[in-house]
């Protein structure tokens, strides 16, 4: 299963959604979908941005862990 770590990264960056949303230029609900899990899909653009605004590896943001049988 693949997860966004993107609810750490604005902890530990201290911001809420919607500073993040304002300084990336990406809408407040597609964040709010990436920082709780609920995205179907993810936009390969809005990844450069987050790992370019974070400073940080794509393997910061995203983690996949295998689905136990």
């Amino acid at each position: 299963m693949v997860k966004m770590r993107l609810h750490i990264l604005i902890a530990e960056y201290e911001l809420n959604q919607k500073e993040l949303a304002k300084a990336t230029g990406i809408r407040q609900g597609t964040i709010s979908s990436y920082a709780s899990n609920t995205f179907k899909h993810l936009v390969r653009e809005h990844i450069n941005i987050l790992c370019t605004y974070f400073n940080c590896d794509v393997c910061d943001l995203i983690q996949f862990k295998k689905d136990m049988p």
